[in-house]
């Protein structure tokens, strides 16, 4: 049939338990498990939220005065990016040529305790095409990680397809699943933690039922976006579990009972397609042809004939958030070279008016 045609790949959310905070072996256990997903014919492999070094679950079982040295733990084995750490994983990427997305814990390069839940993506060649930062903690997240910006809440465009990203609470997000929507998403990556105790008494339902959680978010967002959704969420070992009860029993059964977490992947009519996983370890692959979104978009298609943009309007920042902007002192307008960030998201007239503050400045013009 003459026409354009598109993508027709293969996924794998991954469901493993990280290494517990030990960010490098952590990434030797991403390099032991891509190549199984290769073999199984995926071309995109998905890791869960904050997989390396591992997702702090203590931040809701300890008090912050019991929380330091997992804390100091977390950052001494946080990611810096760009680092070599990236670039192994980008070479894990290249190596098995897939795409992959890895969840980590983000360190700052300026600060000894700015940390930021971080998906990263990688293509095919180990290049890292997207970071995004989550955007709000969730409740006791807080106490170990800062508000990400939205500089990188964007789909990428690839080969398979433009794919977005949202961590954990971000797919109750309304706003930020439409803004990824609004900008041509086709799959829609979401990775979640291994356990969400919200309350001491196991019996009035210590844990979140997480596997439900996430197919009721997966199959929201599919739906009403007619994407795919990949969900990709980690798991806990023993000995996670015996560092994060901290010797505590209470800690210990909270955990051992808490609901497993699953993984899965969710079509654009927000059915589960193939073979879920839940609790342990393993893959939910199945295959995604985007080409499945257009007909559904045909009755219902919320960022084209299926909204009414004359009456809503949606304005995001993408701005690179940093704690300070430095400028140089300029003897002459002509000698002055603004930075990549000194203009940016100005219109035309207001990068005018910044351009005729420097003049003034610089002497060069009058106020």
């Amino acid at each position: 049939m003459p026409g354009d045609k598109y993508p027709v790949f293969k996924a794998a959310a991954a469901q493993a338990a990280p290494v517990f905070l030990d960010r490098d072996a952590t990434i030797d256990k991403i390099a032991q498990l891509v190549p199984k997903a290769k073999e199984k014919g995926a071309d995109l492999v998905v890791f869960p939220e904050s997989f390396i070094p591992t997702f702090p679950v203590w931040t809701i079982l300890h008090a912050p005065i019991d929380q330091h040295d997992y804390y100091k733990r977390l950052f001494e084995n946080a990611v810096l990016v760009p680092s070599a750490r990236t670039r192994k994983l980008g070479e894990i990427a290249w190596a098995n040529e897939i795409f992959l997305s890895v969840g980590c814990t983000e360190k700052s390069d300026y600060s000894m305790g700015a940390m930021w839940c971080t998906q990263l993506l990688f293509d095919r060649k180990g290049k890292l095409i997207n970071r995004h930062r989550k955007l709000m903690p969730t409740w006791a997240e807080m106490l170990a990680w800062t508000p990400g910006d939205a500089s990188d809440l964007r789909p990428v465009m690839t080969e398979i397809g433009k794919i977005g990203t949202l961590i954990c609470g971000e797919n109750t997000n309304t706003l930020a699943r439409f803004s990824l929507l609004a900008q041509g998403e086709q799959i829609h990556i979401a990775t979640y933690p291994p356990a969400w105790p919200f309350r001491r008494s196991v019996a009035a339902g210590g844990s979140y039922d997480t596997k439900e959680i996430i197919r009721l978010r997966s199959a929201a967002h599919a739906f009403e976006g007619k994407v795919f959704v990949i969900a990709s969420s980690s798991s806990l070992d023993d000995d996670a579990i015996e560092q994060i009860s901290g010797g505590v029993p209470d800690n210990r059964t909270l955990l051992e009972n808490a609901t497993k977490s699953a993984s899965m992947i969710v079509g654009p009519n927000g059915q589960v397609i193939g073979e879920p996983i839940v609790g342990g370890e393993g893959f939910a692959i199945a295959d995604i042809d985007v080409s499945e979104s257009i007909v559904l978009k045909e009755a219902h298609d919320i960022i084209g004939r299926y909204n009414r943009f004359d009456v809503f309007q949606l304005r995001v920042n993408q701005t690179r958030i940093k704690p300070v902007r430095l400028y140089e002192t300029a003897s002459t307008f002509e000698d002055y070279v603004p930075s990549p960030c000194d203009y940016e998201e100005l219109t035309d007239d207001e990068e005018a008016a910044a351009a005729k503050k420097v003049r003034v400045r610089a002497g060069l013009a009058e106020r």
